[in-house]
């Protein structure tokens, strides 16, 4: 944006002074960026300073790019023309570019996992979490959806400027003042998208390295700032190394594999613990609620010990009396705790034997347990519906899931797994012999088809956990093996190079982690071995 509203003057010295880098595989070139270096490291000094300075900065750049977007939406409207979306102009490339599209570009919707891992630092997180995922996600869908509206309205599709199209669109019709407005609104829309990449990252990496798989001084933290500064210093650098180098479309291909992987994973763990036996649920569940009684390392630590302990289970954050660091917003409790049970009830803990069957105020069965989609199809089967369960194999209401059942599930999830994979494969790379009905082609989509169905089937016979947690995904099965297979055929649509890179990157990932762990037994070792002799002595 700023080569832009220079003439791209910026772009031509660099390339004149120092030289152009391969686009990695895709033939195009593109010049080492040492203002995206720049930018990178003042976001990352922005967000080492603080949760509470970084909220603010973030909070200043969406209110101007929230105007820009509603005086793009006003001015806009005064250039739109139907002709541009008639005479095969709407969807040119069909749907398969649409899907095509959205798997280059899924990378608009990364930024929300920056919510959940804010957990440690949220007040309410049983509520606040869900509720701005919701908000931030219809507030992010409108606002691309109205912009791509305006823009292919505006220009034709072959006409839009690939560099900076939301600039120039008002530039091919005489508007030369909205240009520069577009231009802040612009730069603050993708300094929160950096700010919203290298937020998360940093304490992604002190959890792992609190888990034993990162090298154990990633998890420091700063008694000044109460964050993780090894660990944005880190992803920082990294990031402005990689914004340096490496071209805008191979990047965005890479965030896009990388989301879409981790969204699948999350569909399949969903699967796979709902309908686990209530033991390795009961331990799933525990480990989370004590985990903050574990001694931690760091100042994080000692403040949160301070902030809990003068308090019973179950009470809310009261004030900063007891919070020695200053950090008004420390949970009063761990938060795995405020994550799993609830904060407003005394007696609701997860060490009770019937944690989350029953109502812990009357002590009666939770019949609310049953969601609002069975009960809607009750009422619309009526007295059939118990006889369709019974013929159907469904479970009842009191099965409860074993170790069997529970091996039955991963066995099919994992199947469902790969049939999906080869499915989308299939429908991807064999579309033409499909859309031409050759017999053998449509034979095998239907006889996929049907064993996916049947997975699926077998998977809804098999008894649910009844323990219940605040938010739980809804219509399981379905959701999850639905998002699964729309995760696993836009993961299929995106290049080739793409998914080499992607395999290295696990490989090196996997290299490090292993390391990382034998390197740690190393230590423990060669500890016994000078701490035993000195025991006998």
């Amino acid at each position: 944006m700023f080569d832009s509203l220079a003439n791209h003057t910026i772009s031509h010295w660099m390339i004149e002074s120092v030289g152009t880098l391969n686009g990695l595989g895709k033939g195009e070139e593109s010049y080492p960026d040492l203002l995206a270096l720049v930018i990178a490291v003042i976001v990352t000094i922005i967000v080492a300073l603080g949760v509470k300075n970084s909220v603010g900065f973030n909070n200043v750049l969406n209110v101007i790019n929230l105007a820009v977007w509603v005086f793009i939406m006003i001015a806009g409207l005064f250039f739109v023309s139907g002709k541009n979306w008639s005479e095969g102009n709407f969807l040119p490339y069909g749907w398969s570019g649409v899907l095509k599209g959205a798997a280059t570009c899924f990378y608009a919707f990364i930024g929300f996992d920056i919510i959940a891992t804010t957990g440690e630092e949220a007040k309410s997180p049983n509520t606040s979490i869900p509720y701005a995922i919701t908000a931030s996600l219809i507030t992010c869908l409108t606002a691309y959806v109205s912009v791509s509206v305006i823009l292919t309205l505006m220009v034709p599709y072959n006409m839009i400027d690939t560099e900076s199209p939301l600039m120039e669109m008002f530039v091919a019709h005489g508007f030369y003042v909205a240009k520069f407005i577009v231009a802040i609104g612009s730069v603050a829309g993708l300094t929160v998208s950096l700010f919203g990449s290298l937020f998360p990252m940093p304490r992604v990496i002190y959890a792992m390295s609190g888990d034993g798989l990162l090298f154990r001084f990633l998890s420091h933290v700063s008694s000044y700032t109460e964050t993780p500064v090894v660990a944005c210093i880190v992803s920082g650098f990294l990031a402005a190394l990689l914004s340096l180098l490496v071209s805008l479309r191979d990047l965005i291909e890479m965030m896009s594999i990388g989301t879409l992987l981790a969204y699948t994973l999350v569909s399949v763990c969903v699967l796979l613990l709902r309908y686990q036996p209530e033991s390795d649920i009961d331990g799933f569940v525990k480990f989370l609620s004590e985990e903050h009684t574990k001694k931690k390392e760091g100042i994080l630590a000692d403040c949160e010990k301070e902030a809990c302990s003068p308090m019973s289970d179950g009470e809310e954050f009261s004030g900063p009396a007891t919070n020695i660091c200053g950090a008004k917003n420390l949970p009063s409790l761990g938060d795995n705790e405020m994550l799993i049970g609830k904060s407003d009830k005394a007696n609701y803990n997860v060490n009770h034997p019937n944690y989350g069957t029953v109502d812990m105020t009357s002590g009666i069965e939770a019949d609310g347990s049953e969601n609002i989609y069975l009960f809607k199809l009750k009422k619309f089967i009526g007295p059939r519906y118990y006889t369709m369960r019974i013929r159907l194999g469904l479970p009842g209401k009191m099965d409860r899931p074993t170790v069997a059942t529970g091996r039955t599930v991963t066995i099919c999830v994992m199947l469902l797994f790969v049939l999906l994979f080869i499915f989308c494969s299939f429908i991807i790379f064999g579309a033409d012999y499909v859309y031409d009905q050759v017999w053998w082609a449509v034979l095998l989509v239907i006889l996929m088809v049907l064993l996916i169905l049947a997975l699926v089937f077998v998977i809804l016979q098999q008894p649910e956990n009844p323990k219940k947690l605040p938010y739980m995904a809804p219509c399981v099965p379905f959701v999850p093996a639905f998002a699964m297979m729309v995760n696993i055929y836009l993961m299929l649509k995106l290049s080739a190079i793409t998914w080499i890179r992607f395999a290295v990157w696990c490989f090196v990932g996997k290299f490090f982690s292993a390391f990382n762990i034998l390197l740690m037994y190393t230590f423990e070792y060669i500890a016994l071995f000078y701490l035993i002799p000195s025991c006998y002595q």
